[in-house]
Order: structure tokens, then sequence, then C-alpha cells
């Protein structure tokens, strides 16, 4: 969440900014500020009362201990008075902290500067493109047909077993999205990130660390006996590894990466467009997460474009970059940048990967905080991405790699298969 330090004095950037996000805020920052100043106002009596009641209690003490009795209980009254008095302060501060709190967690993160205005997808902006658009031959197929042809992705199996959007996967599909899984790993590894095992299901406070909470709690599965959610991305939990963590300006900076299957109980209309694995509430996903000193952040999430640039070029499928529009861009992000692979069986462009920099937006949810060169606690930037969401991955690989003889398997993920084509 934003700083209320920040707020006070950045509020007319801040309703300037926010306003790219279609958001009206002059309200919101008005009564952050007004709720800050009753409880700075709060704070500051109920520190006073008890300042005088301590002086009080000692003065009470000498009096006893020079036989000035009757003195003595007369201040002892008063300290009556100003202990109700600080514990009325106390609940009415108490109060006025969660709803200030309640309205900072309802306040989206300021997008950056670059992000550009606009609605919805349709506005945002494309800034890389590469790669060739295979030509198919006669007859080609989207993948959910290629999928039964070759069975290897069983729709119809996880429908009866789970329900909607829960693909079993089969033989050399199976293969081929755990040699997927390996490749990624290899690559965030080879790159720096070390690489974690992670849990599938978070607590509250985790969901709130990094903004899924209360944003987005519909989507979110829970486990309400046990109050847990399914998480949606390894965001969730490897972000909150630093959850109330000060690291030292040396650690800086922390790269990890993890593979998890994700949850989510997106919505979604029927139609072509949320076909087979465009649309899944069970997916798997490898993750890239660095905690940044801020002034080595946007050169970071930079890197972190290229190393997902390399992947896809290595796999040899046509793609391209978007900048964000404020519409689009997440509760929590300052700035995202998505990959679209080329789906040449369906004719559109297919999401596979979002890099998105947080800046301190999710470190102050969590009190991660590094020691600076000045030996003071300041809040580190938190930066993720895919690196890669598979479902789509594999979409674009079965439709731009399929031939009449089969769906040949990129060159670069053979040695992890064991197979040059499924056929």
């Amino acid at each position: 969440m934003l700083q209320v330090a920040f707020i006070r004095e950045n509020k007319e950037l801040i309703v300037e900014r926010l306003a790219k996000r279609n958001i009206n805020a002059v309200q919101m920052i008005s009564d952050v500020i007004t709720f800050d100043e009753d409880r700075r106002r709060l704070q500051a009596e109920l520190d006073n009362t008890l300042a005088e009641s301590n002086t009080l209690s000692k003065e009470i003490g000498n009096l006893f201990k020079s036989g000035e009795v009757e003195k003595a209980n007369i201040l002892k009254e008063k300290t009556s008075i100003l202990k109700e008095t600080s514990k009325d302060l106390s609940e009415l501060l108490n109060s006025k902290t969660e709803a200030l709190n309640e309205l900072l967690y309802k306040i989206p993160n300021v997008p950056h500067a670059d992000v550009p205005r606009g609605n919805s997808e349709l506005d945002n902006e494309e800034i890389f493109k590469a790669g060739e658009i295979p030509k198919l031959h006669e007859g080609a197929l989207p993948h959910w047909e290629l999928a039964k042809k070759y069975d290897i992705i069983d729709f119809e199996l996880g429908n009866k077993i789970t329900g909607a959007g829960f693909p079993v996967y089969k033989g050399k599909g199976a293969r081929l999205q755990r040699a997927l899984i390996a490749y990624f790993l290899d690559k965030n590894t080879a790159a720096g990130y070390t690489e974690y095992q992670l849990p599938l299901l978070v607590n509250e406070a985790s969901g709130f660390g990094t903004g899924q909470l209360p944003d987005k709690e519909g989507q979110m599965y829970h486990v309400t006996e046990d109050n847990l959610y399914l998480i949606p991305t390894a965001e969730v939990p490897g972000t909150n590894i630093f959850r109330d963590v000060v690291l030292s300006e040396s650690e800086l900076p922390v790269s990890i990466t993890g593979y998890t299957p994700c949850f989510r109980r997106e919505a979604g209309s029927y139609g072509a467009h949320v076909r087979g694995l465009n649309r899944l509430h069970q997916f798997d996903k490898v993750e890239i997460i660095r905690v940044e000193h801020p002034s080595k952040s946007y050169e970071a999430l930079d890197g972190m474009i290229d190393h997902v640039k390399d992947i896809l070029k290595e796999l040899k499928l046509p793609y391209r970059i978007l900048r964000l529009c404020g519409g689009d861009t997440s509760f929590a992000s300052a700035l995202t940048y998505d990959f679209e692979v080329f789906s040449t069986a369906q004719d559109r462009w297919l999401e596979i990967s979002s890099v998105s920099n947080f800046e301190t937006f999710q470190a102050n949810r969590l009190k991660l905080r590094f020691k600076n060169s000045d030996g003071k606690n300041e809040l580190a930037h938190t930066l993720n991405g895919s690196s890669l969401a598979l479902p789509r991955v594999l979409a674009g690989i079965l439709e731009n790699y399929q031939t009449e003889e089969g769906i040949v398997v990129p060159e670069v993920l053979q040695p992890y298969t064991g197979f040059k084509i499924i056929n």
C-alpha cells in the first residue's frame, strides 16, 4: 500500500497518476489525510496523557515516602482519571488507525510516468515484436483439436474429475509440459535466480502482503475451514518469504525462482477465446521474483524483460511486448509489460507473461526493508514476472510447430523431452 507520508507530500501527483487507472482519487486522498491528521492528534494526546500519568506516579511515590499521604491520595484520584482518559484515547486511536488502514488497502499503486492512459487491454501499447509467424499447412488445427488428435491433453477427462478448466496431460503431452518446466527453471537458475519449492496454500496475511487481498479475493479459491487460500501465482508465497524481514544493503538484490501449480476462479465467457488452454482454473507457471534497491529496480525490470525475450528467442516463437495502460495494470503494479505469443491456428495473440515493478507498494504491506548506507531502515522494491506461464506457451508450440507429419518439438526442448516429434 502507499505510505501515508508519500500521500501527504504528493497528493496532487497521486490524484493525477491514479486518473490513468480511471480513478477519481480526490476524495480518497483527502480522507486519508484527514484520518491521518486525526490519528496523529489522538496519538499526541495519548502520549501527553501517559507522560503526565507517569510524572504523577513518580510524584505520588515521593509523597508517600515523605509521609504526605493526603497529597498523594489527591494525586492518585487524578491518575485514575488520566488512566480512563488514556484508555478512551487508545480505543479512539485504534479505531481511527483501523479506518485509515482499511482505506489505504483499497487504494491501488500509483502508475509509473510511462504508463499510458487507457480503459482496457485495447489501449495497451505495443513496444516490441520479434519472430516470424509460420505459414501452416492447409487444414492446420487449433491446439484443443491437436490435443485430441494426438491424445496428449484430455479436457473432457479433467471436466469429469473436477470441472471445466482442469485439464489432464497425457503421454507426450505430460512429458512436454514437464520439459518446459525444467527448461524454464534451468534458464532462470543459470541467470542467477535461486530455486525454491513453495507452498501452494497461503494464509490471509500473505494474500494482503502482495496485494491479492482484498482486491482479488473473488478470484482466489478459499479453504474456509482453515482460512487458507490456494495460490493464484508463485508471486504470493515467494514474495512473502521476505515479510517482516530487514535485509542488509549488501544482500540486495535477492533473486528467486519457483515452479508451482496456480489456481484461479476466473469466470470466463464461452467461445474460442477461452477454449482449451486459453483460460484455465489450474495451470502451471514458473515465476521469477526480485527484491531490489530502489535505485536499481527499473534496471532490474529491463533485465527481466531481456531474460524472457531470450527464452522466447530459443523457443523460436513469434511474440510481442505490450506496455499496459492504466486501466489494464494490476492493483499492486506501478509498471507492467505483457508478453504475448502469436497463435497461428487461432490467428490471435495469447498472453504468456507479465513482468512488473511494484516499487514500495508490496514492501510497505510486507514490512520488507533493508538497512541503507546511513544505517536507517528503508523500504525495498519488489518485482516479479512469469518465466513462463505454461498453458499458452504450450498452445503456441502445438499450433505453430504443427506439420502434416505431426507436432515438431522445439529444438531447445528436445534434450528434455527425449523425442523430436509428437505424432
